[in-house]
């Protein structure tokens, strides 16, 4: 994830104590800023402290609400906005090239 950032180093740091602040700013971004898309738009802090539940609960009702006011924008339902129950650390996923492998190996 960090290599990813626009602001990941192209050069190696000077110091492990570069590195280090480097890393602990980017943690805390992660946690408390950046919004994760595999727990509903929410922070990883909002989800571990449990004030991801009222913060869904209020998008799913600004989102009804637009709907409401403004159908023809929805050509579909809204978003889920349920909270997300369990969360894995990097979840196994089958590819789509992968399915039905296992019931053709049986």
């Amino acid at each position: 994830t960090m290599k990813y950032r626009p602001e990941y180093p192209s050069r190696p740091f000077a110091t492990e104590q570069d590195a280090q602040k480097w890393v602990d700013a980017f943690v805390h971004w992660y946690n408390t800023e950046h919004l994760h898309s595999e727990i509903r738009f929410v922070t990883p802090d909002d989800r571990h402290y449990g004030r991801d539940t009222a913060k869904l609960k209020n998008r799913k009702n600004v989102y009804e609400q637009a709907r409401e006011k403004n159908p023809e924008r929805w050509a579909r339902q809204i978003r889920n906005w349920t909270p997300i129950e369990i969360v894995r650390l990097n979840p196994e996923r089958k590819r789509p090239s992968e399915e039905g492998l296992k019931s053709e190996a049986a």
